[in-house]
């Protein structure tokens, strides 16, 4: 599959919505090569380099950071100064040399909606538009997704997901997502995304206010 798709970066706008810049997690080091490109310098090499911090130190303000990792999800949160952050649920998702190849985060809606829950699947570019993406729970029978929009990270489905849609996910073990390569269309990719501690994870997911 390294033929036809580039290992992602880690940092991506994961949230759905208005309120996605909350969630957004700025590429730090893309930042500073296109500063660099822009100048047409080099920092110094002292500038470059971290001197580290307390590890048990607390996340600064509005900064994400991974609360727990239950089964094959993280919770991400977000900093803030209220008494509960708010977090979602986010997974990488490697194909099967291990490399990563997706990103997947979820978060609750308010009840009353035709969707108790959204997801957002980042892809690489070099997927196939067209073909859209189909995701199967346990061999189920599986759902199509547009991708939304594409930006120089990836492309993007945004998953509106039903009760039945959160069951099957409570009582499933995995779910495949599969995406067509833009430059094999004749070939498939899937890509299982773990729903080992999905329960007890989207219990502590908080509900993204729209």
């Amino acid at each position: 599959m390294n033929r036809f798709f580039t290992a992602l970066p880690l940092s991506f706008a994961l949230a759905l919505g208005p309120s996605a810049a909350l969630y957004a997690q700025s590429d730090t080091t893309t930042q500073d090569a296109t500063e660099e490109a822009d100048t047409g310098t080099t920092p110094p090499l002292e500038d470059q380099l971290s001197l580290g911090e307390d590890a048990d130190k607390d996340p600064d303000l509005g900064k994400p950071y991974t609360k727990e990792t239950i089964g094959g999800w993280d919770l991400r949160c977000i900093k803030t100064t209220e008494e509960v952050d708010p977090c979602q649920m986010y997974q990488l998702v490697g194909d099967s040399e291990g490399n990563p190849v997706a990103e997947v985060s979820l978060f609750r809606l308010p009840d009353g909606g035709k969707a108790e829950a959204g997801a957002t699947v980042v892809v690489p570019l070099e997927t196939s538009l067209q073909s859209q993406m189909t995701l199967s729970v346990d061999g189920a029978k599986a759902r199509r997704y547009p991708f939304a929009f594409c930006n120089p990270v990836g492309c993007y489905v945004r998953l509106g997901l039903t009760a039945p849609d959160i069951a099957s996910f409570k009582r499933g073990n995995q779910a495949v997502m599969t995406i067509v390569p833009a430059l094999a269309p004749d070939q498939k990719v899937e890509l299982v995304l773990s729903l080992e501690g999905f329960t007890a994870s989207y219990d502590k997911v908080s509900v993204l206010d729209q």
